[in-house]
Order: C-alpha cells, then sequence, then structure tokens
C-alpha cells in the first residue's frame, strides 16, 4: 500500500471547530491524491456517496475529519456521507510528527503503559519499536496485522486510527541510555490534591491509540499487546470515548462527563507560535545527545477521577462559577460566544470579578501563566459503578507541550493552590513520556534515539 509522503502537508484541527463549505471544498480539491483501498473497505458505501467519501479520506485524518465533520443535517445528503465514510479516513503513520497529537478527537481510545521486561535492554527495545512500527503502519492503512491477524476488524476501513508510542524516564536506565534522556522528562512535581496509584503511573513505554471505531481501536491493542511478546509486560492500561463524529449538527468542541464544554482554550494550529509551544525545535537548547526528540512532543498523561455525584447535585449555576464559563455554550461569563477572550478584569454590580477568583478556566488561562500553554486532547472513561453506587468516572486527561516545565507544571502548580474545581476531582494516575518525532519511510519510532 502506498504511503503518503508526497501528498500535500495538511493540518490536523484539535479543536474540530467548523470552517465554513467553501474552505473545505478548497482544501479537498487541492489535496488531489489516490489511495489503493485496502481489502479491508465498507460495506455497504458502494454508491456515489461511499465513493466520494472513500475518496476524500485519502487526502488525509484532519482534512477529511473537518470535512465530513461539517455536513451534519443541514446540508441535505451531507449526513448520509458522514456516516458511509466515517471507516474510510485515513492517517499517515509517516510524518514530521507522529500521528495521534494533532489528529481530531476520536470516537474510541485506550492508553497503555509496558515495562521491559527483566533483561531486556537495547536491543530487545528496539527491535520491539520496530515490530510495533511495522504493525502500526499496516494497521492504520486499514490493512490486517502483519502476523496472526485475529480478525477482529475485519470489514472496516482505517476509522481515523492512530498509534502514538512514547519513552518514560525509566526506559532509558533500562535501555542504558541516560546520556540522552532530555531534561524535561524529568519526573513530575509532587502536587498536594494528587492521591496517586503508583502501579497506574509512568511506565517505561507509553502507547496511545485511537480511531473512530471501537474494534478497529481494540483490534490496534490486542496486536500491539500481542506484538510485546517477551520483551515487555503490560504496566497499566486504560479506556476512553469520545462523542461520536457526525453525532452533532455541526463540528463543536468536546463535552466531558461534567457535561463542561472542555477545551476551548487550545493553541490552534493556526496560530503563529503553535509549532513553538507543543513540538520540541530542531535547534532548540540542550546537549546535540537529546536532538533525537526535535519535531517529538511531551505528553502528560492523568487519569482524573470525577466526583459526579458531588457535581450533579450543584446548581447549574454554580457549576457555572466554579469552570468560569456558561454550561450550555461555553461562552465565559463575562459574554460572548465559547472563544470569546474572558474578561478577567470586569468586576459585577456585586463589587466582585464576574469571573471568580478561583474558577478553573481563570486559573488556567494562558494570561495567568506567563503564556503557558498545552495542547489537551483526553479520553473520557467509566469503569463500572462502585459498591457505594458512585460512577469511577472521569478524564484520561493527554495533554501535549514542548517543554512540560512551561506548559502543564505551572499551571497545574496554580491549579493546585486553589481551583474551585478540585472539590469535585481526584487526580488518582500520573505520567509524563517523552513522545519523539514521526518515523521517516521505512524507518521505526524512536529508531534515532536507539540507532543514533
Amino acid at each position: 500500500m502506498a504511503h503518503r509522503r508526497d501528498r500535500p502537508h495538511v493540518r490536523h484541527r484539535p479543536d474540530d471547530r467548523p470552517e465554513d463549505s467553501e474552505d473545505r471544498l478548497t482544501r479537498v480539491t487541492e489535496s488531489n491524491t489516490d489511495i489503493e483501498i485496502s481489502r479491508r473497505r465498507l460495506l455497504g458505501t458502494v454508491g456515489a456517496a461511499g465513493a466520494t467519501g472513500l475518496a476524500l479520506g485519502a487526502a488525509g485524518g484532519a482534512l477529511a475529519h473537518s470535512a465530513f465533520a461539517g455536513s451534519g443535517s443541514g446540508s441535505g445528503s451531507g449526513a448520509a456521507d458522514s456516516l458511509s465514510s466515517l471507516g474510510a479516513t485515513q492517517v499517515a503513520f509517516d510524518g514530521d510528527h507522529q500521528a495521534g497529537i494533532t489528529t481530531p478527537l476520536q470516537a474510541k481510545g485506550h492508553l497503555i503503559a509496558f515495562d521491559l521486561t527483566a533483561g531486556a535492554g537495547r536491543t530487545e527495545a528496539a527491535a520491539l519499536l520496530r515490530r510495533w512500527s511495522e504493525t502500526t503502519r499496516r494497521l492504520m492503512a486499514g490493512e490486517t496485522a502483519p502476523t496472526d491477524d485475529t480478525g477482529i476488524a475485519l470489514d472496516a476501513g482505517p476509522s481515523s486510527l492512530t498509534v502514538t508510542f512514547g519513552f518514560g524516564h525509566s526506559f532509558f536506565e533500562r535501555t542504558g541510555l541516560t546520556a540522552r534522556r532530555p531534561i524535561a522528562l524529568e519526573p513530575l512535581p509532587d502536587f498536594s490534591s494528587d492521591r496517586l496509584d503508583a502501579q497506574r503511573s509512568n511506565g517505561d513505554l507509553w502507547v496511545q491509540i485511537g480511531a473512530d471505531d471501537g474494534l478497529v481501536a481494540f483490534h490496534a491493542l490486542r496486536a500491539l499487546q500481542k506484538d510485546a511478546g517477551e520483551a515487555a509486560r503490560v504496566r497499566w492500561q486504560m479506556n476512553g470515548f469520545n462523542r461520536s463524529r457526525g453525532a452533532t449538527a455541526s463540528p463543536m468542541t468536546a463535552r466531558n462527563l461534567m457535561g463542561q464544554i472542555d477545551g476551548t482554550g487550545n493553541p490552534k494550529p493556526s496560530e503563529p507560535d503553535f509549532d513553538k509551544r507543543i513540538f520540541v525545535p530542531a535547534a532548540g537548547p540542550g546537549p546535540a545527545e537529546h536532538a533525537w526528540m526535535a519535531g517529538g512532543s511531551y505528553a502528560v498523561v492523568r487519569r482524573i477521577r470525577m466526583l459526579l455525584d458531588d457535581w450533579d447535585k450543584q446548581p447549574v449555576s454554580q457549576q457555572e462559577q466554579v469552570i468560569g464559563r456558561t454550561k450550555a455554550t461555553g461562552a465565559p461569563l463575562t459574554g460572548g460566544g465559547e472563544t470569546t477572550e474572558m474578561a478577567l478584569d470586569k468586576i459585577g454590580s456585586d463589587g466582585k470579578p464576574v469571573i471568580p477568583s478561583n474558577a478553573h478556566a481563570r486559573i488556567s488561562a494562558p494570561e495567568q501563566n506567563g503564556g503557558a500553554a498545552m495542547l489537551r486532547r483526553p479520553f473520557s472513561f467509566h469503569d463500572g459503578i462502585g459498591p457505594d453506587g458512585a460512577p469511577d468516572a472521569g478524564l484520561l486527561f493527554v495533554c501535549w507541550q514542548a517543554d512540560p516545565l512551561r506548559g502543564f507544571v505551572p499551571v497545574q502548580r496554580k491549579l493546585d493552590r486553589g481551583d474551585a474545581l478540585s472539590a469535585f476531582i481526584r487526580h488518582e494516575s500520573s505520567g509524563l513520556y517523552a513522545v519523539p518525532p514521526g518515523p521517516r519511510t521505512g524507518e521505526y519510532v524512536g529508531q534515532r534515539l536507539l540507532e543514533g
């Protein structure tokens, strides 16, 4: 199957906001490329709508996602096009950055951490990453696994599948590469609100899987677990979900399990400093031994339990005071729409700030944290009902930044000191991972580290 490095570069749209139909048509037309459709083609999409969906799916994950997500119930036949093309959207494995960072949110996700087994070192790690990369290339193209395919995802298309790989702090000791461990990968500081489970935190290797179809996502999880063989063992694994593409009349920022629009303040690819904030620069500070991370990013992963029973007891007006935004639209309490800037200095008739001083949106705003920014790309989770009847549910928080010491850490320190939302959440696990750049054609992920 032909890889897509010769295709025009298409920026992903992490906030999945709508663009007008003329812009979408222009971007689709400019991406006039062909793709070899795998044997796992969609069933029942042979008509005109299905053919159009497959062709547009070849143009790139983000482009196809935004084009179809914008064709909701108000666009005549658009709704049928969206549904029939869901499985056809493909995201490239090779590239400057790994997939799954700026790729639009998928409906299903799995996070999994591995530890290298006793006796496994650099050689075994390199062989494992080579196997994982070969498998991922095939699965993201909608093909079967190279060995012992389980048949779980037969008849499905690529379904926007992405697999993203990262290295934990301990990986470098295990592989004898401590001299090449970046300073930015130093363990996160302790936060007073943390209630961390060590068995569900950290890990030598971290893998993020996302797809628009649950069976496709699980198929990738199962294939990578089998590929680990005797080289690595699962340390922890978590399952997540988001709203499915096409479930709303038009694209919008996702909601979390509290019902809040979550991710409004994300940096946008259209902003001139986006790459600088999210990806490690090619000629950044630090010794030459760390140059393998150029084009990579750092992922902070936190399992955040939401105390939903306590939250749901609060009237909507109180919930909005805690967040600093309206629940229905995500607009700041100072007025406007979701993307309107917060008027943090605005005082109400009672002489108090309209957006409370301890509101989550105020404390986490970049302008309140020296410009610190991170790209939030979470999944929700629900792991059942506890003996007390409370749901074990919340957010699998994943955020991306060029330097966690300038992104996540300063923001979390301020939240830790006075965020009104802290009374309704519990941080239960944590991890920090160096996510290397995307592989070149024929490379495996992390090759520049392990063989450089």
